[in-house]
């Protein structure tokens, strides 16, 4: 009788399969809901807004904007 082998199965990585020490994306989702987060920058645009306008307010504005992204919304 001959001895037959058998292949050893070769590990080739799979594309649609993340790696191990990959972070989830879900790690960079904001903590609050988009109405709860920076009230003080919010305060501050909103009153701008209502007393001088939109277009008088857009330091308050960016502002805002920014505190946003830092909490991790996409604005």
């Amino acid at each position: 009788m001959g001895s037959t082998e058998v292949p050893l199965p070769m590990a080739v990585p799979s594309p649609e399969i993340p790696a191990v020490n990959e972070a989830p994306a879900t790690d960079s989702k904001p903590k609050k809901k988009i109405c709860c987060a920076c009230p003080d920058s919010k305060r501050l645009r909103d009153e701008c807004v209502v007393e001088h306008g939109e277009s008088a307010c857009t330091k308050w504005i960016k502002a805002q904007n920014r505190c946003l992204r830092a909490e991790g919304f996409n604005v």
